[in-house]
């Protein structure tokens, strides 16, 4: 049985949403292919406890640095702390990594990007070496399903699209070894075509989960 981290950061609803339609029928569809695995869905702009990297956390990572036991750190320092390897210790023990996401200002929601921040850690997810910073999950996999508005895959609007590169860079620089990505775009520069670049994007989802669950 196979662990699958299903990750979504979008405030909407899935109805107004291409990223989550798109996603919910790609997850559908790997649970018809592979129904023994176990699904773990983190809805971040639902998640009531993610932690950002800020004062208390470096605080709490510095005394524990020096030898300092966990009890002499402040209640926030523990909280934040805790939770941080929590959420990175399900991440480490997940087989299998969703990520659905909109494009938004070139890039990710930044709730994604605290939830990146608290699971990229030295020592659990990379390491580092004398030859530079090396992925410890070298036997995951990934796929990143992003919904935006404009093309971005062509053309020269591609140098500004950050959020897709930004992910799989992230994922590869962890060491996971097989990454792809589904995209849906150019629904608000083509709205009477909408529909239709939604149909074609849920039948390659449906097509990538049957692989992916393989």
């Amino acid at each position: 049985m196979a662990i699958l981290l299903y990750v979504t950061a979008n405030p909407k609803i899935k109805s107004e949403s291409f990223s989550l339609t798109v996603g919910r029928e790609f997850l559908n569809a790997y649970c018809q292919q592979a129904p023994g695995d176990r699904i773990i869905e983190l809805d971040l702009y639902k998640m009531e406890n993610l932690p950002n990297i800020d004062t208390d956390v470096f605080n709490g990572w510095g005394k524990l640095e020096k030898g300092e036991s966990f009890d002499k750190l402040s209640s926030a320092e523990k909280s934040k702390v805790s939770r941080i390897s929590e959420l990175t210790d399900q991440f480490v023990s997940a087989n299998k990594y969703v990520f659905v996401t909109p494009l938004w200002n070139l890039s990710i929601p930044p709730k994604m990007k605290s939830y990146i921040d608290t699971v990229c850690i030295a020592g659990k997810t990379f390491k580092y070496t004398e030859n530079g910073p090396v992925g410890l999950l070298t036997d995951k996999k990934a796929i990143h399903i992003q919904a935006r508005g404009g093309v971005y895959s062509k053309g020269p609007a591609r140098e500004f699209e950050f959020g897709d590169r930004y992910i799989r860079a992230l994922l590869s620089f962890l060491g996971i070894p097989e990454i792809n990505s589904i995209i849906v775009e150019g629904m608000a520069q083509a709205p009477d075509k909408a529909e239709e670049i939604k149909a074609r994007a849920i039948e390659q989802a449906k097509q990538a989960a049957r692989a992916f669950a393989l």
